[in-house]
Order: C-alpha cells, then sequence, then structure tokens
C-alpha cells in the first residue's frame, strides 16, 4: 500500500432492526453474522482468522456485545461509534428489548468486564442524544481504550468525520 499499512477487507451487513440478539420473533442477527457471513466471506478468501468488528449506533450495541460475548475467533479489536447502550432497561424500549429479562440478558454494561483484553475504540459526538449513556459506559470500561467525545451528533456528519479514525485503528489491530 502506498501508506505503508497491511491492507484489509471490509465487509458489512445490515442487521435490519433486530437489535443484533436473539428476539422473541426467532430473529438473531448475531447468529447469522457468525454462522453464515463470515463461512461465505471466507469461502471467498477472506482471512477470517483476523477480525475486527465496528457499527455504528444500534450497530455499535451489536458489536460491543458480540465482542463481549466472544462469538468470533481471532476477534482482535471492536469499534463502535456513537453506540446505543443503556445502564437501565426502560418498557419505552420495546424496539430494542423483548423485555426486562431480555434487556438483562443483553446488558451491555454487565457484560464490560468481557471486554477487558479487547482492543476498543469507542467515540460520540457531544452533541449527541447517547452523548451521557456512553460517557457512563466507558467511565469503568477495563483496559485500555481509544476513542472519545468530538463535536458532532448521531448523524452522518460526525460518523464520517471519525471514520478515518476508526479505519486506522481497526487496520492497526489486525495486523
Amino acid at each position: 500500500m502506498a501508506g505503508g499499512g497491511t491492507p484489509f477487507a471490509i465487509a458489512a451487513v445490515d442487521g435490519g432492526e433486530s437489535w443484533w440478539h436473539r428476539r422473541a420473533s426467532g430473529t438473531d442477527t448475531q447468529s447469522i453474522l457468525v454462522e453464515e457471513f463470515l463461512p461465505v466471506l471466507a469461502g471467498h478468501g477472506v482471512d477470517t482468522g483476523r477480525l475486527a468488528v465496528f457499527g455504528l449506533s444500534m450497530g455499535g450495541f451489536g458489536a460491543l456485545l458480540l465482542a463481549a460475548r466472544h462469538r468470533v475467533p481471532g476477534l482482535r479489536a471492536v469499534a463502535a461509534m456513537s453506540p446505543a447502550v443503556w445502564s437501565q432497561y426502560d418498557a419505552g424500549r420495546s424496539d430494542n428489548f423483548d423485555g426486562a429479562a431480555d434487556f438483562a440478558a443483553n446488558d451491555i454494561f454487565a457484560l464490560r468486564p468481557e471486554l477487558a483484553s479487547v482492543p476498543k475504540r469507542i467515540g460520540c459526538g457531544m452533541a449527541d442524544s447517547l452523548l451521557y449513556s456512553v460517557k457512563d459506559y466507558v467511565k469503568d470500561l477495563p483496559g485500555a481504550h481509544e476513542g472519545g467525545f468530538q463535536a458532532g451528533g448521531h448523524d452522518t456528519v460526525y460518523w464520517r468525520s471519525v471514520l478515518p479514525e476508526v479505519l486506522s485503528f481497526l487496520g492497526r489491530s489486525l495486523v
């Protein structure tokens, strides 16, 4: 590469509105990603032995959840931009969780210790409605992590502004 970095592939999947965990409807986008999408990539010659996951908003929650559950062999890093994380269940989030028990089973705050050894980059715009929840999440996150809080909101303008740093982090993590 002209810039001297290690080349890597980026493959994306849209999880729809599933919130990246098994739902009462039977939808389980996280399992589809691990059990179906990764084998398809491997079948196309992609090295799936060294992986990083990242997502934004709901996908950021999903990336953190996937990394915390250690469901991906060869996972080297996780990056989350404006992750949709909450420390408490709210019945008003029925689109996110099927109820209090579903929230507890997928409580990303309770799973923070599982990320201690995983390189992490977590960021959020300072005008994002998730800012305080993300700050609360990273406050007690074990192990070092990159990222932080920059100008921007919960929108493509912010995400595009930090994407070069996210891709740099992911590239360094895959070496």
